[in-house]
């Protein structure tokens, strides 16, 4: 038991740390809002707004082999104007229009994906789309590649299947 001399310490650690907890929110809030000075204008040449850029932001070489046994066909997209070798590049460019990038992106490694045979096609694309490199490699081995390849299917010119029939 304590006398009443002795003095009552205080413990102001939780009072310090919840003070410290504030500052550190209202410091990453106040961070966060920024204010936007406008240094990112951008000047443009009233010449270049009038005349098509030299080379499309989407130029796409696609490679699809059937899984038959015949050549592999390849085509060529090119969107912003739409042309290339590609059976439909309008509906092609229409669907990169609306795409996720991630449908290029591999599936990972550790994804749980239902072991369904979606037929033997495969297909390649390489090049360049909205300015960024594209390399992706589609098939139909499981429900995931299945996913993107139907996610793709006109940019592949294909839509794959056992059965699947061109686009």
């Amino acid at each position: 038991m304590r006398s009443v001399a002795e003095p009552v310490l205080r413990d102001y650690r939780p009072t310090v740390v919840r003070y410290l907890l504030a500052l550190l929110i209202a410091a990453t809030v106040a961070a966060g809002c920024g204010t936007d000075d406008g240094d990112d204008r951008t000047t443009t040449d009233s010449s270049a707004t009038d005349t098509p850029t030299s080379e499309p932001e989407t130029e796409l070489t696609v490679v699809l082999d059937q899984g038959d046994g015949a050549p592999s066909q390849e085509w060529t997209l090119t969107c912003d104007p739409v042309a290339g070798s590609h059976p439909d590049a309008a509906a092609a460019c229409d669907t990169l229009a609306e795409l996720d990038p991630e449908v290029f992106e591999p599936v990972p490694p550790d994804a749980m994906c239902t072991m369904i045979y979606g037929g033997p096609q495969t297909a390649q694309v390489t090049g360049q789309w909205n300015g960024a490199p594209v390399d992706a490699e589609f098939s139909r081995e499981n429900g995931c590649e299945i996913d993107r390849w139907d996610t793709a299917a006109s940019v592949l010119g294909h839509e794959g299947g056992v059965t699947g029939a061109p686009r």
